[in-house]
């Protein structure tokens, strides 16, 4: 560890960064983000969290940095074939099946974009875009009767339904007990087969007004 954290190079450089996202990614199995602190993160890399900093100036530029590069092994592993409810059906569950980037999602707005320079979000806003392009690109390919515009809202509805529901489906243990209620049965949300429906119902509208 003594000579990695005497990284000078270009490639050693990347290699920390690296090493400091893999452990910022381990850590979302064991808490949510929220929970995890910068100083927990510095120990589990065996840095001090100054030197930590010296890389990601704050806890929420990590997880950024954990969230585009989330998105873009997920975009890597996606390919859509079939016909709409084919589609619609591999969409939600290769979502459903990754839940670091779900979470990540879903806290975007109200933590990791809270403390982080304008740089670093607009950084993060340039790529994110890029992910939207590719995402529209794929769906515009697997889904014939979409046009370009409808096929980058729909890109877009799909992140921002995600960041919706996936809360709602991961309940906090008092509220998954409340909705055990038979009178709450409404209150239970099933991500992947809401999200199934959703993108059906947007697709078969956005068709219906070209």
């Amino acid at each position: 560890m003594s000579d990695f954290q005497r990284a000078r190079s270009p490639e050693q450089v990347e290699a920390r960064r690296e090493a400091i996202l893999d452990v910022a990614e381990q850590l979302m199995t064991e808490s949510s983000v929220d929970e995890i602190s910068m100083r927990e993160l510095a120990r589990r890399v065996g840095l001090s969290a100054s030197n930590v900093a010296r890389y990601f100036p704050t806890r929420e530029a990590v997880y950024l940095e954990v969230l585009d590069r989330a998105r873009g092994a997920w975009l890597d592993s996606l390919t859509l074939n079939g016909d709409l409810p084919e589609v619609a059906a591999t969409l939600a569950a290769s979502l459903a099946a990754r839940p670091v980037l779900c979470e990540l999602i879903s806290v975007l707005a109200n933590v990791l974009e809270r403390n982080v320079s304008a740089e670093i979000a607009r950084e993060y806003k340039l790529r994110s875009a890029k992910h939207n392009a590719r995402t529209a690109d794929l769906l515009r390919t697997a889904l014939p009767g979409l046009s370009p515009e409808a096929a980058q809202e729909l890109s877009a509805a799909i992140f921002v339904f995600t960041a919706g529901l996936w809360p709602l489906a991961h309940p906090n243990e008092a509220v998954r007990e409340a909705i055990k209620d038979p009178r709450l049965s409404g209150s239970r949300v099933d991500f992947e087969d809401r999200l199934r429906r959703i993108v059906i119902v947007l697709v078969t509208g956005y068709r219906a007004g070209s």
